[in-house]
């Protein structure tokens, strides 16, 4: 069974260890916390928009891009694909799940409503079954997976369904006055672009609110593998795929032309049987290959194989470095959740320096003035 807790604030960042180190060396510095047409929800039939033009999705897939490019985009839409044809569904989607929902309580923090709204990498819709029609009036969703978009679950708001990768959005300037995004951009090849596409589809005054893996998730399992090749293979690959360190999202949101900036750190916390439980989850069955949560890995430079040895020796680590007393072990996902506004006159602006009327040392006489109104 699994079970979730969470908690707040960032864990230590990560340390690289060179090939030679002795394996408890290493293990005290790894040790750390077209076209086609789909059907819209209301009856109604939409168009699929290609994202980009053939030219330019070549180039942003081709594994000859080298780190401009780190991961297999047309992999990563089969593996959504197969996930999102996978039975039982909510099973496997509770942390989408769990994000979508909190993604969704930023939007109702905002006290207006939004005539049209933008999903970028909706799944099967882990955001919109949260909001209802006082805030957002008609919602869009884009996903690079059809089948995702074919399987999106119930919402009173009226959609539009809309296959697109979210490196090219194919939507016109100043067209949403709300973009969300839950736990979908840290697969993007090119993170800055997705943000300038999102910041130009944006209106003026419009605001973006998204979700995504942090640097720290799955820490555990990352350690346990890398452990465990270095004792039975001599080096590791890597099998978890690279994240955003929060201290770049600030700035990349910053160059892409957001203002007033909100970024923020959770951590969640799914404790399972053992470490191959936690691999089905992300991976799925190793007999069938079936993407369960369409989180595996698919950079260019994964590692195809791993040796049954190599195996049982890293679900032993992990065990014994994070197992708890009861027998399970934790894995813990960090998320990234930021708002940024695009740039309008009537915003509110930073007073100019200088201009403030009262002295921070006038704060510890706020208790006698109160009083001495009162008398």
């Amino acid at each position: 069974m699994r079970s979730a807790s969470c908690s707040d604030g960032p864990s230590s960042p990560w340390e690289l260890v060179p090939f030679a180190c002795p394996l408890m060396r290493a293990a005290a510095l790894l040790r750390g916390p077209g076209s086609l047409l789909l059907r819209a929800s209301s009856g109604c039939w939409c168009r699929r928009f290609w994202a980009a033009s053939g030219e330019a999705a070549a180039a942003a897939a081709s594994p000859g891009s080298g780190a401009r490019s780190p991961f297999d985009r047309q992999l990563k839409r089969k593996q959504k694909n197969w996930a999102a044809l996978q039975p039982e569904p909510a099973k496997y989607d509770y942390l989408r799940e769990e994000v979508g929902g909190r993604v969704a309580d930023r939007v109702f923090d905002i006290t207006r409503t939004f005539p049209l709204a933008l999903d970028v990498g909706c799944g099967s819709g882990y955001i919109a079954q949260y909001l209802n029609k006082e805030t957002v009036e008609k919602l869009f969703q884009v996903d690079m997976a059809e089948n995702a978009l074919k399987n999106t679950m119930e919402t009173e708001i009226p959609t539009v369904s809309v296959v697109a990768d979210e490196e090219f959005l194919p939507f016109k300037e100043d067209t949403f006055d709300l973009v969300v995004s839950s736990l979908s951009l840290h697969w993007v090849n090119d993170l800055p672009r997705a943000f300038r596409e999102i910041h130009q589809v944006l209106k003026p005054d419009g605001v973006f609110i998204g979700a995504m893996f942090g640097g720290e998730t799955l820490y555990e399992l990352r350690c346990s593998l890398q452990l465990a090749e270095l004792e039975r293979e001599g080096g590791f690959s890597p099998h978890v795929s690279p994240f955003t360190d929060v201290t770049d999202l600030g700035h990349l949101l910053g160059r892409a032309g957001f203002n007033t900036l909100t970024v923020d750190t959770d951590e969640i916390q799914v404790n399972y049987p053992g470490m191959f439980e936690v691999m089905e989850d992300l991976q799925g069955k190793y007999i069938f290959h079936k993407q369960r949560m369409g989180e595996s890995n698919c950079s260019w430079n994964r590692k195809p194989i791993l040796h049954r040895e190599t195996m049982l020796a890293a679900a032993a680590i992990y065990q014994e470095m994070y197992g708890s007393n009861d027998g399970s072990v934790p894995a813990t996902f960090q998320i990234y959740y930021m708002i940024g506004w695009k740039f309008q006159e009537s915003q509110a602006r930073p007073a100019q320096r200088g201009s403030a009327t009262v002295s921070f040392g006038d704060l510890a006489k706020i208790n006698a003035l109160i009083s001495r109104e009162k008398k």
